[in-house]
């Protein structure tokens, strides 16, 4: 590591401690009268009758419950996208599924792929999907990738050179180096958080997964079949030709080093990309000041599926995350289930005033969320809301056996999120993040499988065990919480 980078990681966490605090909601988002609730299908927005006819047809495939009506109202007011109809959503479990399936999009490319990741990695991963991007470069697709300087901070520069170097355009988010740290100061806290791939305008893919081989640990290559895209790897084993990564560090040090990480991810397809489009246009354009060529990038999309589907965006310019007023509106909304995976978990009062009310009057409210991380601070000041939670009559588990970095949650079988945010002061107020709502009784039921799932590794958190841990315990969950407070 280079004397540079090595300064910046000392200075980087000072930084960071000097943020200002956690905003307030704005519950008037959830007050205010909203007009009739917008529509979009693959030719436009839909009118009001043509909406209505979609609610009441939802309304008829779950009849128990009116989150989707009740749901649809609120987000109208927490973003410009419309909700989308005719979205086909395939849900995508770790490492190995999803870099099959991404990779093999990416292989069919003919006019643009367009990559956004937290985490951009030169290990065996990371390789196998710059082998396949300068491959579609050379066949004369147009090749862009942004990936955030904070987090791909163990990534060699030879690796992104290597891109440069075969055509693609390479773009780093917020640099963090001597001269950004001392001129921009704060606004290097602001990180770009999302997990975006897009590929020729027709197929999106969103979650919490990186591209690096904490992952799939254990299966070296990211490609072959997979459970849900085809393609096969050619990976050719042997070591990284831009040097080591964080992955190889992981794999030594974090808990589960032996087991990929826990993610979830969705493949999207239908009018729905087109504004996961018009999200990475306009970080790419912030960042680079200069304007896209939109000749290509938004073909006509035609329906392909049953699904209705938000995309919700967060940046720090806009304000708290309105994916958090829309979790707290369906957590209020919700009549039988309330069901969130998380990998930090450091709620907002808000939050924790929707779960406890919610579990209070009879909601089944589960939560799981990590028994080790590559963060003790967060885990341990996630911790100290435990006893609050319990009393109330929520139900948190701990995910064994693998460090759990999905970010995921469901109501009532029939709404359902996953992407980038964390349930964090981060992900509320400092990160840019992407999230996709899906309103689906059919994805409902597949997150409802894998959430089961996830419980069968989990050990449940009792009341009565929780209130027998030790005072050691107790004390470093109350620093933990004090001090992320003053962050």
């Amino acid at each position: 590591m280079t004397a540079l980078r090595a300064a910046t990681l000392l200075f980087l966490p000072l930084l960071l401690a000097a943020c200002a605090s956690v905003p307030e909601l704005d519950r008037q988002m959830l007050r205010s009268e909203r007009e009739p609730v917008r529509i979009e299908g693959a030719h436009g927005v839909l009118t009001r009758a043509q909406s209505q006819k979609i609610l009441d047809d939802l309304r008829k495939r779950s009849p128990d419950s009116d989150i989707i009506a009740q749901h649809m109202a609120v987000e109208e007011a927490l973003t410009d996208n419309p909700l989308s109809i005719g979205n086909k959503v395939t849900l995508l479990e770790d490492g190995k599924a999803t870099y099959a399936s991404m990779l093999a999009a990416i292989r069919t490319a003919r006019h643009h792929v367009h990559i956004e990741s937290y985490i951009f990695e030169g290990d065996e991963v990371g390789e196998e999907f710059a082998r396949a991007l300068m491959e579609r470069r050379r066949a004369g697709v147009k090749v862009r990738v942004m990936y955030d300087s904070v987090g791909s901070i163990d990534t060699p520069k030879e690796f992104f050179a290597q891109l440069k170097d075969a055509g693609i355009e390479v773009v780093e988010y917020n640099p963090v180096n001597t001269g950004t740290v001392l001129t921009e100061g704060l606004r290097l806290n602001h990180r770009d958080h999302r997990k975006l791939t897009i590929v020729d305008g027709r197929v999106a893919f969103l979650g919490g997964i990186n591209i690096s081989s904490v992952y799939t640990p254990s299966g070296g290559s990211s490609g072959g079949s997979g459970t849900s895209g085809g393609g096969s790897s050619s990976s050719g084993g042997g070591s990284s030709p831009s040097g080591g990564s964080a992955s190889d560090k992981a794999k030594k040090e974090l808990p589960y080093a032996d087991k990929p990480w826990r993610d979830t991810a969705v493949r999207l397809e239908g009018p729905v990309v087109a504004d996961l489009q018009r999200a990475f246009v306009e970080m790419w354009q912030g960042q680079t000041k200069t304007a896209l060529d939109a000749q290509g990038l938004f073909p006509q999309l035609q329906a392909v599926g049953n699904s209705v589907v938000r995309a919700i965006e967060a940046s720090p310019e806009k304000g708290p995350n309105p994916l958090y007023v829309t979790l707290i509106s369906a957590i209020e909304c919700a009549d039988r289930s309330v069901h969130i995976t998380n990998a930090y978990f450091v709620p907002h009062p808000e939050l924790m005033g929707a779960l406890k009310a919610a579990a209070r009057r009879g909601v089944d409210v589960r939560m799981i969320l990590p028994s080790k991380t590559d963060s003790w601070l967060v885990i341990a000041a996630g911790r100290s809301y435990y006893e609050d939670l319990l009393e109330a009559g929520v139900r948190i588990y701990e995910r064994k056996s693998r460090l759990l970095h999905a970010k995921t949650a469901a109501v009532d079988g029939v709404w359902a999120t996953v992407g980038s945010t964390n349930l964090d002061w981060r992900s509320l107020s400092t990160n840019s993040e992407l999230n996709a709502v899906v309103l689906s009784p059919d994805f409902g039921a597949q997150m409802e499988a894998v959430f089961q799932q996830d419980i069968s590794h989990s050990e449940e958190i009792t009341r009565e065990a929780w209130a027998r841990r030790p005072l050691s315990d107790r004390a470093r969950e109350m620093t933990a919480r004090a001090w992320i407070l003053m962050l």
